[in-house]
Protein backbone atom coordinates (compact mmCIF):
# COMPACT_ATOMS: atom_id res chain seq x y z
CA UNK A 1 0.00 0.00 0.00
CA UNK A 2 1.38 3.15 -0.85
CA UNK A 3 1.00 6.65 1.29
CA UNK A 4 -0.97 7.83 -1.87
CA UNK A 5 -3.99 5.34 -1.22
CA UNK A 6 -3.59 5.22 1.87
CA UNK A 7 -1.56 4.07 5.17
CA UNK A 8 0.75 1.74 5.50
CA UNK A 9 -0.04 -0.97 8.04
CA UNK A 10 1.82 -1.66 11.42
CA UNK A 11 2.24 -4.75 13.02
CA UNK A 12 3.56 -4.97 16.33
CA UNK A 13 5.31 -8.15 17.12
CA UNK A 14 5.96 -8.76 20.76
CA UNK A 15 6.10 -11.35 23.79
CA UNK A 16 8.17 -11.85 26.70
CA UNK A 17 12.55 -12.95 26.69
CA UNK A 18 12.30 -16.42 25.34
CA UNK A 19 8.92 -17.15 23.97
CA UNK A 20 10.02 -17.07 20.13
CA UNK A 21 9.43 -13.63 18.95
CA UNK A 22 12.40 -13.90 16.49
CA UNK A 23 12.41 -17.33 15.68
CA UNK A 24 8.48 -17.07 14.60
CA UNK A 25 9.57 -13.39 12.88
CA UNK A 26 11.90 -15.19 10.30
CA UNK A 27 9.34 -17.53 9.88
CA UNK A 28 6.93 -14.90 8.46
CA UNK A 29 9.68 -13.31 6.03
CA UNK A 30 10.09 -16.29 4.27
CA UNK A 31 6.82 -16.13 3.00
CA UNK A 32 6.75 -14.23 -0.01
CA UNK A 33 3.45 -12.17 1.03
CA UNK A 34 6.06 -10.34 3.33
CA UNK A 35 8.18 -8.64 0.41
CA UNK A 36 8.17 -5.07 0.14
CA UNK A 37 8.47 -4.80 4.17
CA UNK A 38 10.45 -2.72 7.02
CA UNK A 39 11.29 -4.16 9.61
CA UNK A 40 12.27 -2.35 12.53
CA UNK A 41 14.10 -4.35 15.52
CA UNK A 42 13.40 -2.22 18.82
CA UNK A 43 16.03 -4.33 20.86
CA UNK A 44 19.27 -3.15 22.83
CA UNK A 45 20.87 -6.37 22.24
CA UNK A 46 21.98 -8.72 19.06
CA UNK A 47 19.52 -8.37 16.21
CA UNK A 48 17.17 -11.05 15.93
CA UNK A 49 17.06 -11.38 11.83
CA UNK A 50 18.78 -14.82 10.52
CA UNK A 51 20.09 -15.79 6.96
CA UNK A 52 18.50 -12.36 5.85
CA UNK A 53 21.27 -9.75 6.20
CA UNK A 54 22.91 -8.28 2.68
CA UNK A 55 25.03 -4.88 3.82
CA UNK A 56 24.10 -1.95 6.01
CA UNK A 57 23.27 1.04 4.14
CA UNK A 58 24.88 4.42 5.56
CA UNK A 59 21.51 5.39 6.32
CA UNK A 60 21.43 2.77 9.80
CA UNK A 61 18.90 0.64 7.26
CA UNK A 62 19.62 -2.92 6.12
CA UNK A 63 18.47 -4.31 3.11
CA UNK A 64 17.48 -8.16 3.83
CA UNK A 65 17.96 -10.71 0.84
CA UNK A 66 13.94 -10.95 0.49
CA UNK A 67 13.83 -7.40 -0.77
CA UNK A 68 12.45 -6.15 2.83
CA UNK A 69 14.73 -3.43 4.81
CA UNK A 70 15.65 -3.76 8.60
CA UNK A 71 16.79 -1.11 11.18
CA UNK A 72 17.86 -1.36 14.87
CA UNK A 73 15.89 1.09 16.66
CA UNK A 74 18.28 2.60 19.92
CA UNK A 75 16.55 5.90 19.50
CA UNK A 76 12.59 7.24 19.11
CA UNK A 77 10.60 5.09 17.39
CA UNK A 78 8.83 8.00 15.85
CA UNK A 79 11.80 9.33 14.34
CA UNK A 80 12.36 6.15 12.95
CA UNK A 81 8.70 6.15 10.89
CA UNK A 82 9.83 9.73 9.95
CA UNK A 83 12.67 9.28 8.59
CA UNK A 84 11.39 5.69 6.70
CA UNK A 85 8.44 7.63 5.39
CA UNK A 86 10.74 10.45 3.86
CA UNK A 87 12.89 8.34 2.33
CA UNK A 88 10.38 6.82 0.30
CA UNK A 89 8.49 10.14 -0.46
CA UNK A 90 12.31 11.40 -1.65
CA UNK A 91 12.84 8.14 -3.63
CA UNK A 92 15.58 7.48 -1.47
CA UNK A 93 13.94 4.14 -0.19
CA UNK A 94 11.63 1.23 -2.24
CA UNK A 95 8.21 1.75 -1.19
CA UNK A 96 6.55 -0.70 1.50
CA UNK A 97 3.68 -2.59 1.82
CA UNK A 98 3.48 -2.98 5.65
CA UNK A 99 5.97 -2.54 8.61
CA UNK A 100 6.51 -4.93 11.50
CA UNK A 101 8.13 -3.74 14.95
CA UNK A 102 9.96 -6.35 16.72
CA UNK A 103 9.65 -5.05 20.56
CA UNK A 104 12.45 -5.81 23.05
CA UNK A 105 10.93 -8.51 25.46
CA UNK A 106 11.16 -6.43 28.67
CA UNK A 107 8.54 -3.99 26.80
CA UNK A 108 5.55 -2.30 27.74
CA UNK A 109 4.03 -2.29 23.94
CA UNK A 110 1.39 0.65 24.75
CA UNK A 111 4.40 2.70 24.27
CA UNK A 112 5.45 1.65 20.76
CA UNK A 113 1.68 1.25 19.78
CA UNK A 114 1.23 5.27 21.17
CA UNK A 115 4.30 6.01 18.70
CA UNK A 116 2.01 5.08 15.51
CA UNK A 117 -1.17 6.28 16.92
CA UNK A 118 0.01 9.21 18.88
CA UNK A 119 2.02 11.76 16.37
CA UNK A 120 -0.20 13.36 14.02
CA UNK A 121 2.65 13.27 11.15
CA UNK A 122 3.02 9.33 11.87
CA UNK A 123 -0.67 8.38 11.70
CA UNK A 124 -1.29 10.46 8.68
CA UNK A 125 1.00 8.07 7.00
CA UNK A 126 0.73 4.68 9.41
CA UNK A 127 -1.75 2.83 10.86
CA UNK A 128 -1.68 0.12 13.05
CA UNK A 129 -2.54 -2.82 12.02
CA UNK A 130 -2.49 -5.21 15.20
CA UNK A 131 -0.95 -6.49 17.76
CA UNK A 132 0.88 -9.96 17.87
CA UNK A 133 1.98 -11.45 21.22
CA UNK A 134 4.09 -14.32 21.73
CA UNK A 135 3.72 -16.68 24.64
CA UNK A 136 5.94 -19.93 25.33
CA UNK A 137 3.78 -22.71 26.23
CA UNK A 138 6.09 -24.58 29.06
CA UNK A 139 6.84 -21.50 30.72
CA UNK A 140 4.22 -18.87 29.86
CA UNK A 141 2.56 -19.03 33.29
CA UNK A 142 5.24 -18.44 35.50
CA UNK A 143 6.71 -15.54 32.93
CA UNK A 144 2.70 -14.37 33.81
CA UNK A 145 3.09 -14.56 36.98
CA UNK A 146 6.36 -12.99 37.77
CA UNK A 147 6.48 -10.21 34.76
CA UNK A 148 3.81 -7.30 34.76
CA UNK A 149 5.36 -6.54 30.99
CA UNK A 150 4.11 -10.18 30.17
CA UNK A 151 0.83 -9.95 31.48
CA UNK A 152 0.38 -6.48 29.74
CA UNK A 153 1.62 -7.65 26.31
CA UNK A 154 -1.08 -10.53 26.46
CA UNK A 155 -3.81 -8.33 27.47
CA UNK A 156 -3.74 -5.93 24.60
CA UNK A 157 -2.75 -8.22 21.95
CA UNK A 158 -5.02 -9.02 18.84
CA UNK A 159 -3.56 -12.58 18.13
CA UNK A 160 -1.64 -14.71 20.56
CA UNK A 161 0.67 -16.98 19.04
CA UNK A 162 1.69 -19.90 21.42
CA UNK A 163 5.07 -21.17 21.18
CA UNK A 164 6.93 -24.78 21.85
CA UNK A 165 3.41 -26.09 22.60
CA UNK A 166 5.28 -29.58 21.79
CA UNK A 167 7.08 -29.17 24.44
CA UNK A 168 4.42 -28.76 26.87
CA UNK A 169 1.93 -30.75 28.59
CA UNK A 170 -1.64 -30.71 28.93
CA UNK A 171 -2.19 -29.97 32.10
CA UNK A 172 0.40 -26.71 31.75
CA UNK A 173 -1.25 -25.92 28.22
CA UNK A 174 -5.12 -26.15 29.65
CA UNK A 175 -3.67 -24.17 32.56
CA UNK A 176 -2.21 -21.20 30.27
CA UNK A 177 -5.27 -21.22 28.16
CA UNK A 178 -7.34 -20.36 30.99
CA UNK A 179 -5.01 -17.77 32.27
CA UNK A 180 -4.75 -16.44 28.28
CA UNK A 181 -8.52 -16.24 28.26
CA UNK A 182 -8.78 -14.19 31.56
CA UNK A 183 -6.40 -11.61 30.84
CA UNK A 184 -7.54 -11.39 26.83
CA UNK A 185 -10.80 -13.48 26.56
CA UNK A 186 -11.10 -12.19 22.40
CA UNK A 187 -7.65 -12.53 21.21
CA UNK A 188 -7.53 -15.03 18.72
CA UNK A 189 -5.00 -18.26 19.90
CA UNK A 190 -2.66 -19.64 17.00
CA UNK A 191 -0.40 -22.87 17.93
CA UNK A 192 2.75 -21.62 16.95
CA UNK A 193 4.14 -24.89 15.74
CA UNK A 194 1.39 -24.80 12.90
CA UNK A 195 2.41 -23.22 9.27
CA UNK A 196 -0.51 -20.51 9.85
CA UNK A 197 1.69 -18.79 12.40
CA UNK A 198 4.62 -18.73 10.21
CA UNK A 199 2.68 -16.95 7.44
CA UNK A 200 1.98 -13.42 6.21
CA UNK A 201 -1.45 -13.63 7.25
CA UNK A 202 -1.17 -13.94 11.12
CA UNK A 203 0.33 -10.02 10.83
CA UNK A 204 -3.32 -9.24 9.29
CA UNK A 205 -5.44 -8.08 12.51
CA UNK A 206 -6.47 -4.42 12.56
CA UNK A 207 -9.62 -3.22 12.85
CA UNK A 208 -9.67 -1.39 9.93
CA UNK A 209 -7.42 -0.92 7.20
CA UNK A 210 -7.84 2.15 4.54
CA UNK A 211 -8.51 0.17 1.48
CA UNK A 212 -10.60 -2.50 3.04
CA UNK A 213 -12.23 -1.20 5.78
CA UNK A 214 -15.93 -2.40 5.95
CA UNK A 215 -14.46 -5.75 5.53
CA UNK A 216 -12.28 -5.29 7.94
CA UNK A 217 -14.36 -3.97 10.93
CA UNK A 218 -17.30 -6.62 9.70
CA UNK A 219 -14.38 -9.25 10.54
CA UNK A 220 -14.11 -7.36 13.73
CA UNK A 221 -17.44 -7.33 14.75
CA UNK A 222 -18.13 -10.93 14.02
CA UNK A 223 -15.28 -11.41 16.58
CA UNK A 224 -16.37 -9.71 19.44
CA UNK A 225 -20.69 -10.90 19.01
CA UNK A 226 -19.55 -14.39 19.06
CA UNK A 227 -16.68 -13.11 22.45
CA UNK A 228 -20.14 -11.61 23.96
CA UNK A 229 -22.15 -14.94 22.82
CA UNK A 230 -19.11 -16.55 24.48
CA UNK A 231 -19.46 -14.59 27.97
CA UNK A 232 -23.07 -14.98 28.04
CA UNK A 233 -22.60 -18.82 28.72
CA UNK A 234 -21.37 -17.37 32.04
CA UNK A 235 -23.18 -14.38 33.12
CA UNK A 236 -26.36 -12.97 32.77
CA UNK A 237 -26.12 -9.28 31.00
CA UNK A 238 -27.54 -6.49 30.74
CA UNK A 239 -26.36 -4.06 28.01
CA UNK A 240 -23.13 -4.64 29.06
CA UNK A 241 -20.91 -7.75 29.92
CA UNK A 242 -20.93 -8.41 33.82
CA UNK A 243 -17.71 -10.19 34.10
CA UNK A 244 -15.78 -8.24 36.66
CA UNK A 245 -12.42 -9.42 35.93
CA UNK A 246 -13.21 -12.79 35.13
CA UNK A 247 -13.08 -13.22 38.34
CA UNK A 248 -15.52 -16.13 38.39
CA UNK A 249 -16.10 -19.16 40.27
CA UNK A 250 -14.21 -20.92 37.49
CA UNK A 251 -11.11 -18.94 37.68
CA UNK A 252 -9.25 -19.98 40.40
CA UNK A 253 -6.79 -17.12 40.64
CA UNK A 254 -3.88 -16.58 43.44
CA UNK A 255 -4.68 -12.71 44.41
CA UNK A 256 -1.25 -11.84 44.30
CA UNK A 257 -0.76 -12.90 40.77
CA UNK A 258 -0.08 -10.00 37.97
CA UNK A 259 -2.78 -9.39 36.00
CA UNK A 260 -5.80 -9.97 38.56
CA UNK A 261 -6.98 -6.59 38.11
CA UNK A 262 -7.37 -6.85 34.30
CA UNK A 263 -10.45 -6.59 32.71
CA UNK A 264 -11.92 -6.91 29.26
CA UNK A 265 -15.79 -6.09 28.92
CA UNK A 266 -17.77 -4.65 26.29
CA UNK A 267 -20.69 -2.28 26.23
CA UNK A 268 -23.42 -2.60 23.73
CA UNK A 269 -25.95 0.10 22.96
CA UNK A 270 -29.10 -0.38 20.71
CA UNK A 271 -29.73 3.80 20.13
CA UNK A 272 -28.29 6.14 18.23
CA UNK A 273 -25.53 8.23 20.30
CA UNK A 274 -25.21 12.00 20.03
CA UNK A 275 -21.68 12.89 18.94
CA UNK A 276 -21.12 15.41 21.83
CA UNK A 277 -22.25 12.59 24.07
CA UNK A 278 -19.59 10.21 23.10
CA UNK A 279 -16.57 12.65 22.48
CA UNK A 280 -17.15 13.62 25.90
CA UNK A 281 -17.54 10.19 27.32
CA UNK A 282 -14.22 9.48 25.54
CA UNK A 283 -12.26 12.84 26.42
CA UNK A 284 -13.19 11.80 30.21
CA UNK A 285 -12.43 7.89 29.85
CA UNK A 286 -8.83 9.33 27.95
CA UNK A 287 -7.89 12.18 30.13
CA UNK A 288 -8.90 11.06 33.81
CA UNK A 289 -8.25 7.27 33.29
CA UNK A 290 -5.82 7.13 30.90
CA UNK A 291 -3.61 4.89 32.11
CA UNK A 292 -5.72 2.50 33.41
CA UNK A 293 -7.63 2.21 29.98
CA UNK A 294 -4.93 -0.30 28.04
CA UNK A 295 -6.91 -0.60 24.66
CA UNK A 296 -10.48 0.57 23.34
CA UNK A 297 -11.80 -0.47 20.17
CA UNK A 298 -15.36 0.85 19.21
CA UNK A 299 -17.77 1.04 16.36
CA UNK A 300 -20.43 3.78 17.00
CA UNK A 301 -23.99 4.63 15.69
CA UNK A 302 -24.20 8.37 15.94
CA UNK A 303 -27.10 10.32 16.06
CA UNK A 304 -26.19 13.30 12.79
CA UNK A 305 -25.70 10.11 10.68
CA UNK A 306 -26.82 6.54 11.59
CA UNK A 307 -26.01 5.02 8.58
CA UNK A 308 -22.40 6.24 8.48
CA UNK A 309 -20.50 4.56 11.51
CA UNK A 310 -18.02 6.16 13.86
CA UNK A 311 -14.53 3.63 14.23
CA UNK A 312 -12.27 4.76 17.57
CA UNK A 313 -9.52 3.07 18.70
CA UNK A 314 -7.24 3.91 21.66
CA UNK A 315 -4.55 2.97 23.82
CA UNK A 316 -4.12 4.33 26.81
CA UNK A 317 -4.66 8.04 26.54
CA UNK A 318 -4.14 8.07 22.80
CA UNK A 319 -6.41 7.82 20.38
CA UNK A 320 -6.63 7.47 16.50
CA UNK A 321 -8.12 9.95 14.53
CA UNK A 322 -12.15 9.42 14.46
CA UNK A 323 -13.22 8.03 11.11
CA UNK A 324 -16.62 7.77 9.68
CA UNK A 325 -17.31 4.45 7.47
CA UNK A 326 -19.75 5.14 4.27
CA UNK A 327 -21.71 2.52 5.81
CA UNK A 328 -22.25 -0.75 8.09
CA UNK A 329 -20.66 -4.27 7.62
CA UNK A 330 -23.58 -5.99 5.87
CA UNK A 331 -26.19 -7.83 7.91
CA UNK A 332 -24.88 -6.54 11.06
CA UNK A 333 -27.30 -5.79 13.85
CA UNK A 334 -25.66 -1.63 13.22
CA UNK A 335 -25.84 -1.76 17.17
CA UNK A 336 -22.95 0.92 19.22
CA UNK A 337 -20.11 -1.33 20.26
CA UNK A 338 -17.29 -1.25 22.20
CA UNK A 339 -14.40 -3.27 23.87
CA UNK A 340 -12.42 -2.09 26.89
CA UNK A 341 -9.32 -3.70 28.14
CA UNK A 342 -8.57 -2.24 31.59
CA UNK A 343 -6.52 -2.21 34.54
CA UNK A 344 -7.78 -1.52 37.72
CA UNK A 345 -10.57 0.57 36.39
CA UNK A 346 -13.79 -1.42 36.90
CA UNK A 347 -16.35 -2.21 34.56
CA UNK A 348 -19.03 -0.78 36.39
CA UNK A 349 -17.93 2.24 36.37
CA UNK A 350 -17.35 2.85 33.01
CA UNK A 351 -20.74 0.94 32.07
CA UNK A 352 -22.60 3.64 34.45
CA UNK A 353 -19.85 6.57 33.14
CA UNK A 354 -21.44 5.67 29.47
CA UNK A 355 -25.03 4.71 30.72
CA UNK A 356 -25.22 8.70 32.29
CA UNK A 357 -23.75 10.27 28.77
CA UNK A 358 -25.89 8.20 26.68
CA UNK A 359 -28.96 8.48 28.89
CA UNK A 360 -29.67 4.99 29.80
CA UNK A 361 -31.29 4.06 32.60
CA UNK A 362 -29.63 1.83 34.66
CA UNK A 363 -32.10 -0.81 36.12
CA UNK A 364 -29.18 -2.66 38.19
CA UNK A 365 -28.52 0.42 40.46
CA UNK A 366 -30.30 0.84 43.65
CA UNK A 367 -30.25 4.40 43.24
CA UNK A 368 -27.98 7.26 40.97
CA UNK A 369 -25.86 8.37 44.12
CA UNK A 370 -23.08 5.98 43.02
CA UNK A 371 -22.85 8.36 39.63
CA UNK A 372 -23.68 11.53 40.98
CA UNK A 373 -21.33 11.26 44.03
CA UNK A 374 -18.81 10.86 42.06
CA UNK A 375 -16.28 13.69 41.69
CA UNK A 376 -16.17 13.50 38.10
CA UNK A 377 -19.52 13.48 37.20
CA UNK A 378 -19.72 16.38 34.73
CA UNK A 379 -22.08 19.42 36.63
CA UNK A 380 -25.93 19.17 35.49
CA UNK A 381 -25.42 16.24 33.87
CA UNK A 382 -28.40 14.01 35.09
CA UNK A 383 -29.32 10.71 34.28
Amino acid sequence: MSPVSGRIPVSILTGFLGAGKSTLLNRILKDPATSDTAVIINEFGEVGIDNFLVEASGDALVELSNGCLCCTVRGELVDTLAYMMDGIQTGRLQPIKRVVIETTGLADPAPVMQSVMGNPIIAQNFELEGVVTVVDAVHGVSTLDRHKEAVKQVAVADRLVISKLSLADAQTVETLNDRLRALNPRAARVDGDKAEAGSAAILQNGLYDPATKIADVDRWLKAEIAGDHHQHDHHDHGHHDHDHGHDHHHHHHDVTRHGENIRSFSLVHDKPIDPMAIEMFVDLLRTAHGEKLLRMKAIVALSDNPERPLVLHGVQSVFHQPERLPKWPEGSDRLTRMVLITQDLPESFVADLFAAFTGQPRVDRPDRAALEDNPLAVPGLKM
